[in-house]
């Protein structure tokens, strides 16, 4: 019982296929079978390869023909085929009928060749589709219970056990494991995530058990959008394939008439027999037919966006990867683009007496209670401090590494408890700093006129680095503490400082490497579009290697910019992440949005995105639309090349039907194989 399902299955999947290897399975059978003289037997045989392999063809042909009122490539070919057998059997020439059932073949042949350029970027789709389980394990009532994907709400939690895939996009609540996110974001090596980490629906949990929170509607998952925008990129034909579809109409009809004429006239003119005339007429509708032509265009795109799609890289449609192979401009934005847009510590400098971990724990025990973007990274840094000594209580003297807290200048070992204690009376003042007790001690963490206002000095050391850091585009917060807290002014002024940390947004890793590749492919203008100020605008753009920066842009600032550059560049490509990159991103020529950390808004109105934030993939997608340019040129000479000399050779009568079939329908599967090479 199985193997019938599965032989069902594989016609259905491969039908195209099938109904070329019978059509020439009946063929072989029908030419052995006139060769041997079993007329009748040929002239059954043949019909029904003629029926089997041109069935499809005929079908949409007629389809066309009757409800669009337009000639295509398709009912020509089946004209032709039909031509050639009424002439064999009136000329009892049977060859002929040979000829036009090896047409009908080859034409077979590069219809499921074309399709299964096609069914590549569905497969892709498919295997996304079946990253989703049906099911989730929520946590209710104390106990689990199993939903469908499509009753999840927002703020349910969910289970996901070692070895699982995610249902779901949602906020780890608690749990640490290790996900293969490499069918999402095309990045081959699993990412740690724990406590407060986004996971996104289609990754595989390793070795830890999850709990997640669900934190937006199943549907608005990264996945979701994924499928959506590649099967959008399916649908949706690029300005040059429309022209040839526009193309192929007008000259499907002017085919039709100079073959009228060719069938009629050259016995009047040249005094042809009847039968070298018609010939020659069915030979013209095949050799000037455009299949090869039809077929130049959208295998190629086709198969570059399944190759981006495998990377990471999602082009929205194919005229999305013909633009960006013609890029000349290039603008980034700079936070969340070329900077993690995520703040963390940066450098922690103490004054004589402290270290840096007293410093750093006195700060974290008022931010704990801070909503705060810099409190946040102070935490951060922390936490990540105990995490990491705590696990080499055996190994204190050594330093602590860069890469275990994100600081410059080493952190001095703890002495003492590794944890900080929470502050209580906490009191946040919105744009200068915060304060608190901790320990019997007042806290002040803030900016350097709030802190002032607490202490009797700052030391000219400190205040030296403060503004070298500063000038290098850092937020520096000066910690200081007053041993006897008190609320009137004259008394709180007792207080010293502790030292100061120095807060970034980290450049991306491989920001200033893909600034580099984009230079030497050739990109004459790459500048850099932001709203902050001057001083970390040109910080950032100096670590990258961006020479021309515009700082303190409102959205419609950067529209303006990229207008100026498509005036002086014509093609420009826009990068960006946030809801303020919007505009720009829809005005560019070609708009790139980061999937991971983008805005929904940016997404929708990017044209291709970047589903792990790799800034590097621009490059390749550029190399992918500059390659996917170049064999689209190729397969247009390549199928006017074969047309010319085929109409030259028919025209000279030094090509039959066969070879006028051979040489158009092989220039048709010659071009759909070369689009096919960017599959790799």
């Amino acid at each position: 019982m199985l193997y019938p399902q599965r032989f069902t299955q594989f016609t259905r999947e491969h039908a195209d296929t099938v109904a070329a290897l019978l059509c020439g399975l009946l063929l072989f059978l029908g030419w052995f079978a006139l060769h041997l003289g079993a007329l009748e037997l040929a002239l059954l045989l043949l019909p029904a390869a003629y029926v089997i392999g041109g069935y499809e063809s005929a079908r949409e042909g007629l389809t066309t023909l009757f409800k669009e009122k337009e000639l295509d490539v398709d009912l020509l070919m089946i004209v032709a085929a039909i031509g050639a057998a009424s002439l064999g059997l009136w000329r009892r020439e049977y060859y002929l009928i040979i000829d036009g059932a090896i047409l009908i073949l080859i034409f077979a042949i590069s219809g499921a060749l074309e399709g299964y350029a096609m069914q590549r970027t569905e497969q892709s789709i498919r295997s996304l589709m079946s990253l989703t389980p049906d099911t989730a394990r929520v946590w209710h009532q104390g106990r689990e219970e199993e939903v469908a994907i499509s009753q999840l709400k927002v703020g349910d939690e969910i289970v996901v056990k070692p070895g699982e895939l995610i249902p779901t996009d949602g906020i780890i609540l608690s749990g640490y494991s290790t996900l293969n996110q490499a069918a999402i974001t095309g990045e081959s090596l699993p990412v740690e995530k724990t406590i407060g980490a986004e996971v996104f629906a289609g990754t595989l949990n390793g070795y830890g058990a999850l709990q997640i929170k669900v934190h937006k509607p199943a549907q608005s998952s990264l996945i979701q959008r994924v499928i959506r925008l590649v099967e959008q990129a399916q649908t949706e034909a690029p300005p040059s394939q429309e022209f040839i579809d526009r193309f192929e109409k007008g000259y499907a009809k002017v085919i039709v008439v100079v073959g009228l004429l060719l069938a009629t006239l050259p016995p009047f003119l040249w005094g042809w027999d009847w039968e070298t005339t018609i010939y020659r007429a069915l030979t013209f509708l095949v050799v000037a037919s455009p299949c090869a032509l039809m077929a130049a265009i959208m295998p190629t795109l086709l198969s570059g966006i399944a190759n981006g799609a495998r990377q990471g890289i999602l082009f929205k449609n194919g005229a999305q990867l013909e633009k960006i192979g013609k890029v000349r401009a290039i603008a980034f934005d700079k936070t969340g683009t070329l900077t993690t847009g995520q703040l963390q510590v940066f450098q922690v400098i103490s004054a004589s007496e402290y270290t840096e971990w007293d410093v750093l724990k006195a700060a974290a025990s008022v931010e704990s209670s801070s909503e705060h973007p810099i409190g946040k990274a102070i935490i951060q840094a922390a936490g990540e401090t105990v995490r990491v000594f705590s696990a080499r209580r055996s190994a204190l003297a050594k330093p602590l590494a860069e890469k275990a807290v994100p600081v410059e200048s080493k952190l001095l070992n703890p002495k003492g408890d590794l944890d900080w204690v929470g502050a209580i009376e906490v009191q946040a003042i919105p744009g200068q700093g915060i304060v608190g007790i901790a320990q019997e001690q007042q806290i002040i963490v803030g900016n350097a006129v709030f802190v002032q206002k607490y202490v009797t000095n700052l030391p000219e050391e400190l205040r030296e680095m403060a503004q070298s850091l500063e000038q290098e585009g850092k937020t520096v917060v000066w910690v200081a503490k007053n041993p006897t807290p008190s609320p009137s002014p004259q008394a709180r002024r007792g207080g010293e400082v502790m030292g100061v940390i120095a807060i970034a947004d980290h450049v991306r890793s491989q920001a200033a490497a893909t600034i580099t590749r984009l230079k030497k492919l050739g990109i004459e203008q790459i500048v850099m579009l932001t709203g902050d100020n001057q001083e970390t605008a040109h910080s950032v753009a100096k670590a990258v290697g961006i020479d021309r920066v515009y700082a303190q842009l409102l959205p419609e600032d950067k529209l303006d910019v990229i207008r100026r550059l498509q005036q002086q560049y014509q093609t420009v490509a826009m990068v960006g992440d946030g809801i303020n990159d919007a505009p720009a991103l829809a005005q560019a020529s070609v708009g790139i949005a980061m999937g991971i950390s983008g805005s929904d808004v940016a997404l929708e109105t990017a044209d291709i995105v970047l589903m792990a934030d790799r800034l590097e993939k621009i490059a390749v997608a550029m190399h992918l639309g500059r390659r996917s340019q170049s064999i689209v040129k190729q397969n247009i000479v390549v199928a006017l090349g074969f047309i010319v000399l085929l109409l030259v050779g028919n025209f000279l009568g030094n090509i039959n039907l066969p070879i006028g079939v051979i040489g158009h329908e092989g220039s048709t599967v010659l071009v759909t194989l070369s689009g096919l090479r960017l599959l790799k």
